[in-house]
């Protein structure tokens, strides 16, 4: 990752499609931040990615149209952990957003960000894997784009950013999930 900024690597893992990639790109990255071995000069870095990369499913519908889950059967457990697991992939895709996005921040907002990251990619792999014990993988229900949505409407400040997409919608997410 030589001569690579840390915009650059982030805009690389947000760009990935495919879930799997993502989470060791989202590994890699943290390590060689950590090793000093990521700039933080945007003058040198590509421009910002504005589209996260999502495999081809799931299906991504308006939030109205997603049903119920009722926790009494396999099916609606597994439909309640791909949900969680939708959310974490999400949440992967905003850490990376928001260190790509912007570029004048300090140093120890880059290193959250960085750490949200790889924990948000360890969380997918968690209920990825239990989806799978389960019979089913990350994709098999339909899904929302609430949060990415979001993080669209406020490319353009980092404290809305920061305001609304992490501290209100992923955290209501997670609470109104059983």
């Amino acid at each position: 990752m030589n001569n690579l900024t840390l915009f650059d690597a982030a805009a690389g893992c947000l760009a990935e499609p495919d879930p799997e990639r993502k989470q060791d790109l989202t590994a890699q990255v943290a390590l060689a931040w950590a090793a000093g071995q990521l700039g933080l000069d945007p003058g040198t870095a590509a421009a910002v990615c504005e589209a996260p990369g999502r495999p081809a499913r799931p299906a991504l519908v308006a939030p109205r149209q997603l049903t119920g889950r009722k926790l009494s059967g396999t099916q609606g457990r597994a439909a309640l952990i791909h949900a969680v697991a939708h959310i974490e992939f999400n949440a992967i895709n905003l850490a990376w957003d928001a260190v790509q996005r912007f570029r004048d921040l300090p140093p120890a907002y880059y290193d959250d960000w960085v750490q949200v990251a790889a924990q948000e990619a360890q969380h997918f792999g968690l209920m990825r894997g239990r989806l799978r014990d389960l019979g089913h993988d990350y994709g098999d229900f339909p899904a929302h784009d609430g949060l990415w949505e979001m993080a669209r409407r406020t490319a353009h400040d980092p404290l809305a950013r920061m305001a609304l997409v992490p501290r209100v919608l992923e955290a209501r997410g997670l609470d109104v999930t059983p």
